[in-house]
């Protein structure tokens, strides 16, 4: 498995960028952004701007999909894809891609490996022992920057011969996990993963639950915005904390709900806005 970058930036330019964050994977430069235009996610809009078109609509798409900073930046833009992220196999074929709904805003390459389930569970998890469970959280990154999409994970195993409830589960308590609002973080609605159907014998009942290790994959995003900036302006960490609730069962009975606090501390980093030219 690799991770390669591209941009229309020339290799000199890549270069001084990449020594100077120690980037070790590939920039590679798509002149004239001729690949960029093969996969058909050249952005326009910074094109419709230089020819004048002064469209409120069109800004606004331009603040949104090009550059923040309006018009001016247009130039500067030109050239640039859509942000994304393809997943190619071995041969070279898409199987999978990401886009952003707003250019400061990047999914993570851990988060996306989450989501396809080739994460590997990372030396600072923490274990905790519950009431009929044992549960894994770990974030996809342990550093973030304003504008990142990262996730929380929180890996569920039901003990032998247990299960537990699941979204859709009708006078039982399905697992749900409650998230602290935070201003400067915007939590993604979760997906729940697929249950399976438990039949009750005795009271005919059919329920969705779990019965084998899952994940909840909580995704967010750090705010990007420049009063965001201000506020985060020298801090160095954050914590995102919560709740998680289940209601578990055996063969032959159903246990109290149960609440488990969860906390996740993720050290912060600013974002990368500068623009190297000519080596400098």
């Amino acid at each position: 498995m690799g991770l390669a970058a591209i941009s229309y930036d020339p290799p000199e330019i890549l270069a001084e960028f990449a020594r100077r964050y120690s980037i070790t994977f590939p920039l590679l430069s798509d002149a004239g952004s001729a690949t960029i235009k093969a996969y058909g996610i050249l952005n326009t809009l910074a094109d419709e701007v230089l020819a004048g078109k002064n469209d409120p609509v069109l800004m606004d798409e331009f603040a949104r999909y090009g550059s923040a900073t309006g018009p001016n930046a247009a130039r500067i833009v030109q050239g640039t894809p859509y942000p994304g992220t393809f997943m190619l196999d071995q041969n070279g074929r898409v199987t999978a891609r990401y886009f952003e709904d707003f250019y400061r805003e990047r999914v993570t390459a851990s988060t996306i490996l989450m989501r396809v389930g080739a994460d590997s569970e990372p030396v600072e998890a923490t274990k905790i022992s519950a009431a009929h469970v044992r549960i894994t959280t770990y974030p996809s990154d342990p550093v973030i920057a304003p504008g990142n999409r990262f996730a929380l994970a929180i890996r569920i195993e039901p003990d032998s011969r247990v299960h537990v409830y699941a979204p859709g589960a009708q006078g039982y308590r399905p697992v749900k996990l409650d998230l602290t609002a935070q201003p400067l973080v915007r939590f993604v609605p979760l997906d729940y993963p697929a249950s399976e159907i438990y039949f009750f014998k005795p009271l005919n009942e059919r329920v969705p639950v779990y019965q084998k290790p899952f994940t909840l994959l909580q995704e967010a995003v750090l705010d990007a915005s420049p009063q965001a900036a201000k506020a985060l302006a020298g801090q160095t960490s954050m914590t995102l904390t919560g709740v998680l609730h289940y209601q578990a069962c055996d063969d032959k009975e159903c246990f109290n709900l149960v609440s488990v606090p969860m906390s996740w501390t993720l050290k912060l980093k600013p974002s990368i806005t500068e623009r190297i030219r000519n080596g400098r």
